[in-house]
């Protein structure tokens, strides 16, 4: 592992965490969004995240066991997936959005966001993402020490 690997690897995952916060703000942002561009209700959208040391990376055979499996490359963003459950449906025949007719008539389809779930999610992107400065940080310092040793 390189002297600046595991800034490297926190680097990644600030991202993505970064990406992730972006996502839960759109998802928030859009909570009460019944139509969108294309004329539909807004779906909550979730981030989906790999590793980055995934099997297309070729590995020498020659190797010991040990160098076979690295500690790790970080974490990419590999999509935006839009979740498909249910929306919700709340009565209310004088808006513009509500269903005209059939077995729903009169109720508003309201996005799938559970402003809850967002929060929570939020917080545990905030917490990965504070993980991923404090393992910069310690490395910086261990790194100012190692080079205060060779004084």
């Amino acid at each position: 592992m390189g002297l600046f690997s595991s800034m490297n690897i926190s680097g990644s995952g600030m991202s993505a965490q970064r990406m992730r916060m972006d996502v839960i703000s759109n998802n928030i942002a859009n909570v009460n969004t019944t139509r969108t561009a294309d004329g539909k209700v807004f779906r909550r959208s979730t981030v989906i995240m790999r590793p980055k040391n995934d099997e297309r990376v070729y590995r020498s055979p020659f190797l010991p066991e040990a160098l076979k499996t690295p500690a790790g490359n970080g974490v990419k963003v590999t999509e935006i997936k839009e979740d498909q459950s249910e929306t919700r449906l709340v009565y209310d025949p004088d808006h513009p959005d509500a269903i005209k007719s059939g077995p729903k008539k009169g109720y508003v389809e309201y996005p799938n966001v559970n402003i809850v779930t967002e929060m929570v999610d939020m917080i545990s992107a905030t917490r990965a993402y504070e993980a991923n400065v404090s393992s910069i940080q310690n490395a910086k310092m261990m790194f100012t020490k190692a080079l205060e040793i060779g004084k």
